[in-house]
């Protein structure tokens, strides 16, 4: 089978010779890095090297344009301050550039600050297609691998852009801006992708993030959700679906348990990574929706990191159910740490195929 064929396959709870291979969120740079000093080549395609099937987003910039100059704008002792494309001034420790920085401003405070920021949501701004569209356009046309089209955020890039608590407290303050907010960007993601859906025929599937849980559920709760942004993901989806496209796939971290049929609800079909560290099992979620769920990832990282007896349990316990049920692709539950040796990885990736098929 291609790797457009077997995708379809997968996630349409098909007969595919095997599911696809992926590592949906990749891995940190640190653990790239450690791999090459334990052996691993420095100058491969890592994803030809590790036996991923080829996938492909489309060249569409849902990103703000222009974006903030990223650029030093002080220092305070041991830290200093930074701004970073989103406009967001951050600190961080002067001599640890690896520690997570603390927030310290951010660019979206109130209604005034929304309407100067929002110009650069504008979607015609050129730079939202690539410069040579109509080629890729041709190139892309018999493929024999799946491509996806980006299709934005509702509340995980208006967080970024306030803060999680800025906009936790504007949630009761003034819900109408929220909720205003909200549409003004699904607006923006509709008319942006307007174009490609409609130039670029059978595209395979829609990707969207949110990242707006945490190990306890979501930071917004799930009463809020369904009024205002279930009819946004309506209004996105709604016109994804209509240009044929019926796999839309949600990236959120954290434990979404409370939000999957919202999701469902609002036109999605899926989500990844699936962190085991906040609950998520993709086992347990395959029993209780059946084949109305796709489903990506699950595999605990952190049992990379122990030895190869543990690796064994872990896909053992997952795939072979998993695979059989279909709508599945297997995948580490998030980007995989620099904890983990590159000879527990390579024979994860040996162990996996190995049951795949």
């Amino acid at each position: 089978m291609t790797p457009r064929q077997r995708f379809h396959e997968t996630m349409r709870f098909g007969d595919p010779d095997r599911p696809s291979y992926w590592e949906v969120i990749g891995h940190w740079g640190d653990t790239i890095e450690r791999w090459q000093d334990e052996g691993m080549p420095g100058d491969v395609h890592l994803g030809i090297y590790f036996g991923f099937d080829r996938r492909e987003g489309l060249p569409v910039s849902l990103g703000l344009a222009p974006g903030f100059k990223a650029e030093w704008v002080g220092e305070d002792g041991k830290y200093e301050y930074r701004r970073d494309g989103n406009g967001v001034v951050y600190k961080a420790l002067k001599e640890d550039q690896q520690s997570i920085p603390q927030y310290h401003s951010f660019p979206v405070r109130d209604r005034q600050t929304w309407q100067e920021f929002k110009k650069r949501l504008n979607p015609e701004s050129p730079c939202r297609y690539h410069p040579y569209w109509e080629d890729y356009k041709r190139w892309i046309a018999d493929r024999d691998y799946p491509v996806f089209i980006h299709a934005g955020s509702v509340y995980g890039w208006l967080r970024n852009w306030m803060g999680m608590e800025n906009i936790s407290m504007m949630v009761y303050d003034d819900p109408a801006f929220v909720e205003g907010a909200m549409a003004e960007i699904a607006d923006f993601v509709c008319a942006t992708i307007a174009r490609a859906l409609e130039e670029v025929p059978d595209i395979d599937y829609a990707v969207m993030w949110e990242d707006m849980c945490y190990k306890a559920g979501p930071l917004l709760s799930p009463t809020h959700f369904r009024k205002w942004m279930v009819p946004q993901y309506r209004k996105i989806t709604g016109l994804l679906r209509k240009h044929g496209i019926d796999i839309i796939l949600v990236d959120c971290d954290g434990n979404h348990d409370q939000l999957n049929r919202l999701w469902l609800e609002g036109g999605l079909s899926g989500v990844y990574p699936l962190e085991v560290a906040a609950g998520e099992d993709p086992v347990a979620l395959r029993k209780e929706y059946g084949q109305d769920l796709h489903l990506c990832g699950g595999i605990d990282k952190r049992v990379l990191a122990r030895d190869k007896k543990a690796i064994d349990e872990e896909l053992e316990k997952k795939v072979p159910f998993l695979v059989e049920s279909g709508g599945w692709i297997p995948s580490i539950d998030h980007a995989v740490p620099p904890d983990v040796p590159f000879a527990n990885y390579m024979h994860y990736l040996e162990r996996l195929h190995a049951l795949c098929q």
